[in-house]
């Protein structure tokens, strides 16, 4: 295999399942499950309907399960109250995301089916993220505990804040990794953060669990939303079950083009700059073209190893809590989360 080729592997040999690493929580996302049913009915057919539309598609539900993971890695969990209402606020605040940025990101293809405003419009889509958004808030204040409307609150916002953060950055090939990194953090990062600090504060863990709850959300998220990067141009659509290649053409300066407009050659900053500028008035060969030139050098080498970084930082967190199997768990999530192929 040559250089390149590993450069469009993820860095593993073994396959690592997703549904054998939340062996120990199945029961709880099976619960899950429910809860996200029976929360999600309205009166109102259009919102049951894609609402179903949604559930059907399915997901990893990676964000609700990290607060499962780490509820478990510090009490027993028949003893942590709420958890499946306040895993389903996270995993609804994160599906309304993923509606808005569809909508905003003309995008048509998630999870290997057509996108919900592809099937049911952009202003379906938008308001029935907003009564996802608003269902969310509905069920945070059941525990009635401050600190979490305070987690969940700040999240959303932040979550907001990196929405508008990356509409900026569009079509500007100025952006530097820190400011990519900023939109990352706020994003998708904030969202993994506030999933493990609540895992944290309903099972009533330290001072000391809580901030490492939050280190590791905050570093498995950033670790996830890298290799999703760098799936965009290793990838295929069939594999990701999304379109390869989105970023590139939206004109989305992420870390491999970044990379490249920085230590690339003369001709290749000047094709990721054209790329990045104008991406609406440009051919698929150049596209093509552009694509090429990131999988030849060593831009996806250099995105792995920031992935690889952060799943370490995450694992270093884990010390902070008993050796049980939520915490095997977690340190196999940080695996996977650089193994995975989409």
């Amino acid at each position: 295999m040559s250089a390149i080729d590993q450069q469009l592997e993820p860095p593993t040999s073994s396959v690592i399942d997703i549904k054998s690493i939340l062996t120990p929580i199945q029961a709880d996302m099976r619960k899950l499950d429910e809860v996200i049913e029976q929360s999600l009915r309205s009166d109102v057919a259009l919102i049951n309907q894609i609402s179903q539309y949604l559930i059907q598609a399915g997901g990893k539900r990676i964000r609700p399960a990290l607060t499962f993971l780490i509820a478990g890695a510090i009490r027993e969990p028949s003893e942590v109250q709420h958890r499946h209402e306040i895993a389903a606020v996270v995993e609804f605040i994160h599906t309304a995301t993923l509606l808005h940025d569809d909508v905003v990101d003309d995008s048509d293809l998630r999870r290997g089916r057509k996108t919900a405003n592809a099937v049911f419009g952009n202003s379906a889509s938008v308001l029935v993220g907003d009564f996802l958004y608003s269902r969310a808030f509905q069920m945070m204040v059941v525990p009635g505990q401050l600190k979490i409307m305070e987690i969940l609150s700040t999240a959303t916002n932040i979550i907001a804040e990196g929405e508008v953060l990356q509409l900026l950055n569009l079509n500007d090939p100025d952006v530097t990794e820190d400011r990519y990194r900023q939109v990352i953090m706020y994003k998708t990062a904030k969202l993994f953060e506030a999933a493990t600090q609540l895992g944290a504060v309903l099972a009533k863990g330290t001072e000391g669990q809580y901030a490492a709850a939050a280190q590791f959300g905050s570093s498995l998220g950033i670790a996830f939303q890298i290799m999703d990067d760098w799936l965009d141009y290793a990838s295929d659509a069939e594999t990701m079950g999304k379109n390869a290649g989105d970023d590139l053409r939206e004109g989305k300066p992420t870390l491999p083009l970044i990379y490249l407009l920085h230590h690339g050659n003369a001709q290749q900053k000047k094709l990721v700059q054209q790329a990045i500028e104008q991406s609406d008035e440009l051919s698929e060969d150049f596209y093509q073209t552009v694509l090429n030139e990131v999988r030849n050098s060593s831009a996806l080498a250099y995105t792995l190893e920031q992935a690889k970084m952060e799943a370490e930082k995450a694992k270093s967190c884990l010390s902070a809590f008993e050796d049980n199997a939520f915490t095997a768990s977690l340190r196999a999530l940080c695996d996977y989360s650089i193994a995975r192929s989409f």
